[in-house]
């Protein structure tokens, strides 16, 4: 006669309960390990600020929550809820008072970054950050406030070409790339518009943890990641624009 399954269970738990405790240890030290997440030891921020542009942060964000030592946190001026430009809400996790020192920040672009360019609070904590970070990036027109804050002097850089005149405005001391998916110099990395940002934040992962990692990430997201950061689609129209 066939057993209920459920009270073949309770059989099986009871006579598990009746061995004693060296056959339940046994049984314990058969089980499957369970995995366990490795600890995330160092930091990457994403300064936020009152219409930043949505797919800046979150596209950079899908890509970049797969670091293996990078967790990823939002920093903003006072802290409390950033609304981005098409109106979504973000909690910030830190203002700018009682943040750390962060390995790795990025600053998006947005309309609000014509605000910024002119926000001394904003200026001097991306100065002050810059001093200890691994990298300090930009999505988009994030590159002017970098800019404007003296961060980018000497060094060469791209953004939105949409925004060429208003980005490249900020600072003449900056090598502009108006033909370029994103820049490396040294420890900056700054993208085009928008959806460059993923390219970027693709090539940063290639930096930090190798190339079958980014690829891995992109396969994963269903995204055909752009690795050329000389492809640039939209620069040949724009080269040179004002």
């Amino acid at each position: 006669m066939k057993l209920p399954a459920l009270f073949r269970i309770l059989l099986a738990t009871s006579a598990l309960s009746l061995a004693g405790p060296s056959t339940l240890q046994a049984a314990a030290q058969t089980a499957p390990p369970t995995a366990t997440a490795k600890e995330k030891t160092k930091t990457l921020a994403i300064v936020l600020f009152p219409r930043f542009e949505t797919l800046d942060v979150f596209g950079p964000v899908e890509m970049w929550g797969r670091l293996e030592d990078y967790r990823i946190v939002t920093v903003s001026e006072h802290g409390g809820t950033i609304t981005s430009a098409q109106g979504i809400d973000t909690v910030t996790d830190y203002s700018f008072e009682d943040a750390p020192q962060f390995d790795i920040i990025m600053i998006p672009g947005g309309m609000g970054t014509r605000t910024e360019v002119n926000n001394p609070v904003m200026l001097d904590f991306l100065r002050k950050q810059d001093e200890g970070t691994e990298y300090t990036t930009s999505v988009c027109t994030g590159s002017a406030v970098l800019a404007k804050a003296g961060i980018l002097d000497g060094r060469k850089a791209t953004s939105n070409k949409m925004a060429w005149a208003f980005v490249t405005s900020q600072d003449g001391d900056v090598l502009w790339q108006p033909s370029a998916r994103w820049v490396e110099d040294g420890k900056y990395v700054t993208s085009s518009g928008i959806s460059a940002g993923i390219d970027m934040a693709l090539a940063l992962i290639e930096d930090l943890e190798g190339r079958e990692k980014a690829e891995n990430i992109a396969r994963v997201a269903e995204y055909i990641w752009n690795d050329d950061p000389s492809d640039d689609p939209f620069a040949v129209q724009m080269a040179g624009a004002n």
